[in-house]
């Protein structure tokens, strides 16, 4: 018996998931949420605080989201340490970037990583979106904090690559952002749509130092809700522009990694249009990952948006078929990618709280001395 051929609406409509990273309410994967997952066929999906009750329930709700699709998926969450720190009453607090690079070494960065990764992993994850490439500038300071290791394109380098060495070993895929900087940015782009003034060459020189340093080492790179107008001459968010994702990121700089947009949930996208426009355009753009963290009616529209597009236009469509093969390489290449760990013990999550403590009294201690 010879197996049916997949349609190639079918295909299609697989390939337009692949692009799609979802977050959802709930701490349980229910009826509604299943059927969902089922549906869309989606690349990953990424937990909040909201998901998150404790590390056998994230466990369980991680696995639950795998078996729903065929394709591995992305597991996502945010965790940098400090005031980006989804685990922290799951697991331990992590200390924050600023204060692990203030000391100075690169062990204690390397440390960072490894001790967050080895908790991602133990509870089911298999992707951080850290560390924050962004430089630490007096600017944007209210609104990154201790998010930001430094203001010296060079040291945020040195932290970044021992972070990223440290999920690697604790496999675990890390993502750089916020490109191309947020550094001289004074708005939160959760609410609104900044404008970064500073001209190119200084850009080049300075903000996009960390990611032409790191271009080779970064599994994702994520691009910011900001405008340059230094660049693009218009008001325009770098995650929906051509200019900064296919000609800067892609082709200047050579990176070959999965790019992917910040929510697109978020005000500073928002302002440039509903949800199905930034969706469509993001991927015109050169993005292979789109982020809808919130609503399952805005999942929704965009999914089913971008799948028009892909439909309607040729030329789309070969920029959908693109990305869904990238990522689908990535994810079969990627050894982060293959079976999750078993849930933790109580005895293994001991350890892992533990060593986080002491890390950060380590940690503490060191920054204290220098003072």
């Amino acid at each position: 018996m010879t197996r049916a051929r997949r349609s190639p609406a079918t295909d299609l409509r697989d390939q337009v998931g692949q692009l799609l990273i979802l977050g959802f309410e709930g701490v349980e994967a229910d009826e509604n949420l299943r059927a969902l997952l089922a549906e869309l066929r989606p690349g990953g999906v990424i937990l909040f605080a909201r998901n998150l009750v404790d590390a056998r329930q994230t466990h369980a709700l991680l696995s639950e989201c795998q078996k729903a699709v065929a394709a591995p998926l992305f597991r996502c969450v945010d965790l940098e340490g400090g005031t980006v720190d989804r685990l922290k009453s799951v697991v331990a607090p992590a200390p924050a970037a600023a204060d692990v690079a203030a000391t100075g070494r690169r062990t204690l960065f390397r440390r960072h990583g490894s001790l967050i990764g080895r908790e991602l992993r133990a509870l089911g994850f298999n992707t951080d979106f850290a560390p924050v490439l962004d430089l630490g500038l007096q600017v944007s300071r209210p609104v990154l904090g201790p998010r930001t290791a430094s203001a010296d394109p060079q040291k945020v380098v040195t932290y970044a690559r021992g972070f990223l060495g440290g999920l690697k070993e604790a496999r675990v895929l890390g993502c750089g952002k916020h490109f191309p900087g947020l550094g001289e940015a004074n708005l939160d782009t959760h609410h609104e749509l900044p404008s970064v003034l500073k001209p190119w060459r200084r850009l080049w020189d300075e903000d996009l130092v960390p990611y032409r340093a790191l271009a080779r080492q970064l599994p994702f790179v994520m691009v910011a809700h900001a405008d340059y107008p230094g660049l693009t001459k218009e008001r325009v968010p770098a995650s929906l522009s051509t200019r900064w994702i296919g000609e800067i990121l892609r082709g200047r700089m050579g990176y070959r990694g999965l790019v992917i947009s910040d929510d697109l949930e978020m005000g500073g996208v928002q302002a440039a249009g509903p949800i199905e426009q930034v969706a469509v355009e993001t991927v015109r753009a050169g993005a292979d990952l789109f982020l809808v963290c919130h609503k399952e009616e805005t999942v929704r529209r965009a999914f089913t948006a971008v799948l028009v597009e892909a439909v309607r236009n040729p030329e789309f469509r070969a920029r959908v078929e693109e990305s869904a093969q990238r990522v689908l390489a990535a994810k079969k290449k990627w050894r982060e990618m293959k079976t999750a760990a078993a849930p933790p013990s109580e005895a293994a999550l001991g350890k892992l709280r533990a060593a986080m403590h002491r890390f950060a009294d380590e940690v503490r201690a060191r920054v204290e001395r220098q003072a």
